[in-house]
């Protein structure tokens, strides 16, 4: 046995490149709309059972928690919109290289802050 073996990894240690790191964000964004999708499906059911449900669901909409909620899974959303595409043009081969792949990660992430931006001026 190798006693040289680390007995714990200090996981601060560990540097992402971008391009890894909105890959995982990729990944995280889809399991957030995914929980986010019930949530809204309840607010839909509930807003459809009546007029009664339809006022319950106007008023929680109103709150800042439902606009914070709301936010979160539109940028959950818009950024999980443009990763995708840059995932489909690599698959296309347009930006495997090291560098157009860095470039792209970049890109990722400023076309997504400013449609988050503008996500929430929509919603607020």
């Amino acid at each position: 046995m190798n006693s040289k073996r680390p007995v714990n990894l200090d996981l601060g240690k560990f540097h992402f490149p971008l391009p890894a790191i909105t890959s995982i964000l990729h990944r995280v964004s889809g399991i957030i709309i995914f929980v986010g999708v019930a949530f809204m499906l309840y607010g839909l059911q509930l807003s459809l059972s009546g007029e009664e449900g339809f006022s319950r669901v106007s008023g929680l909409l109103d709150s800042f928690l439902a606009k914070l909620i709301t936010w979160g899974i539109l940028s959950a959303l818009l950024y999980h919109l443009v990763a995708g595409i840059k995932h489909l043009l690599m698959d296309m081969g347009i930006g495997e290289e090291l560098e157009s792949g860095r470039l792209a990660a970049k890109a990722t992430v400023a076309i997504s802050v400013i449609l988050i931006i503008l996500a929430g001026v929509w919603v607020w």
